[in-house]
């Protein structure tokens, strides 16, 4: 009878974590990344002192979360970023997902296929809104915008197939500090 009460009591939760890992697998999405102790070498930290400007971000992982952190001063550039290389083929997705908190602020995603327009590096990039709280947030790939320096330009799509680096930007005009939290970045398929 113990053995029946115990059996009853564990196939639920068995049944769950298979039923789950079931989804997981269904959903289709590529993890780009995930976050442990010593990632942060892998992201590249660039302020808008290459314009002039006095904005200063910062790196970290701590607890399996990316954490990019700073001062924003509009004044100058009015920007700081994060960057990193990764070559992957996105072309069988429809977007991005971010899980993030960032009180309130309005960051952006950028995606880099290496397209150049007139010998610059072509920018496609889309903002998300953050909250106080864990939020989930999707990007699809249509709404990036292309530009060169902050200036919009005309270029085609984004080649999906030839990604090669990604990147977290501030740009939302607001001095002061802010506080990014990432805790992955994956794809998202249109059934998804």
């Amino acid at each position: 009878m113990r053995l029946l009460s115990l059996l009853l009591v564990l196939l639920p939760a068995a049944w769950t974590v298979a039923f789950e890992a079931n989804q997981a697998d269904a959903t289709n999405a590529m993890t780009l990344f995930e976050f442990s102790p010593g990632d942060e070498q892998r992201w590249q930290v660039v302020n808008d002192g290459v314009m002039g400007g006095r904005s200063k971000g910062a790196v970290s992982v701590e607890g399996g979360t990316l954490r990019f952190t700073g001062n924003l001063v509009t004044r100058g550039g009015g920007f700081t970023s994060l960057r990193a290389r990764k070559r992957v083929d996105l072309s069988q997705y429809a977007g991005l997902e971010l899980r993030v908190r960032g009180g309130g602020r309005t960051f952006e995603i950028e995606v880099s296929d290496g397209a150049r327009f007139r010998g610059r590096s072509v920018s496609r990039r889309a903002s998300f809104r953050t909250s106080d709280d864990w939020t989930v947030v999707r990007i699809p790939f249509e709404n990036l915008r292309s530009s060169i320096f902050g200036q919009p330009i005309r270029a085609g799509a984004v080649d999906l197939e030839r990604i090669n680096s990604f990147g977290l930007y501030i740009l939302d005009g607001i001095d002061g500090p802010f506080n990014l939290e990432v805790d992955w970045i994956r794809t998202y398929s249109e059934d998804d």
